[in-house]
């Protein structure tokens, strides 16, 4: 078993937002490529860097998943659709954000991943909207995260960027004890939000098991201090299907008694096909297509 432990890293960058801050504490862009540590060299080695550079995703259009889903909300497990949109964007460095105008000589390129729900309960629904993004050239590295949540309890609203020594995740909540705050987060870490799109570039060889941090879910109405599990990862190849290919089929084993499987599909991308999870949220692939959604 290999283990990847955080240590110290340093991401040059502007800041998260687009006021300018000397604080160090202020999360930064990460729009310049820092060099990377050690430990993030290590984990690195386990995924494709060059997974999101191919010609699939320079067509201008976007992949657009829809699944059969399932979460537990109030102790009952609750039927709704869910949707992941993968889509290749050129940010700005001035504003980490993407731009308006390509004649600029500030952009670099990223792959943005939303993730959307509205999920009924019984007296008003719950929405969420998780946007990950990652430099084009670093499959399993977070640039930046946002995630909301909203209900008729309230609303809650969180910002992970990274900072000298690792991520900072900004919060506003309606929950007593997290109304507004930050947390800190260590270097050279997995988000579990990010893993249905990270897991696609994981290698898959006869390699044995890899030990690396996974900050638990942020898709959620709460802000408390974040979780960073010591998280196993397996993978191993399905049984032959259709033509012969085999599924890629992942487990990650945050802690005891907190295991998440997923199985993604034979050829590339390696779309996420399902999912489910220690904590009862479960998804099913329904469609998937690639287009423009953006245009009416």
């Amino acid at each position: 078993m290999i283990r990847l432990f955080s240590t110290r890293c340093l991401l040059a960058a502007l800041p998260l937002l687009a006021a300018c801050s000397d604080s160090a504490n202020s999360p930064q862009t990460g729009s310049e490529a820092a060099a990377p540590t050690a430990a993030e060299q290590l984990l690195a080695r386990h995924f494709d860097e060059g997974w999101a550079q191919t010609r699939l995703w320079d067509d201008g259009l976007a992949e657009v998943a829809t699944y059969e889903a399932e979460r537990v909300i109030y102790g009952k497990p609750r039927a709704f659709e869910h949707t992941i949109i993968t889509v290749k964007e050129d940010f700005n460095k001035a504003f980490d954000v993407k731009t308006d105008y390509y004649q600029r000589p500030d952009l670099f390129a990223v792959m943005k991943v939303n993730q959307f729900s509205r999920i009924p309960t019984d007296n008003y629904p719950y929405h969420f909207l998780t946007s990950l993004f990652f430099r084009r050239e670093a499959p399993f590295r977070l640039h930046k995260l946002t995630t909301s949540s909203q209900e008729w309890c309230g609303n809650t609203f969180k910002a992970i960027g990274a900072v000298e020594n690792g991520y900072q995740l900004r919060f506003n909540s309606y929950w007593d004890g997290q109304g507004e705050g930050r947390h800190e987060l260590p270097a050279a870490v997995l988000f579990e939000d990010a893993l249905p799109y990270t897991l696609r570039s994981l290698k898959f060889n006869d390699e044995d098991s890899i030990t690396v941090p996974v900050v638990e879910l942020q898709q959620t109405s709460k802000a408390a201090r974040p979780v960073v599990y010591q998280a196993r990862i397996s993978r191993r190849l399905g049984a032959p299907g259709e033509g012969g290919r085999r599924n890629r089929e992942v487990t990650v084993e945050l802690a005891p008694g907190k295991v998440n499987r997923y199985v993604f599909g034979a050829d590339y991308p390696h779309l996420l096909e399902q999912q489910q999870t220690w904590d009862g949220r479960r998804l099913r692939l329904k469609a998937v297509r690639r287009y423009a959604y953006w245009q009416h």
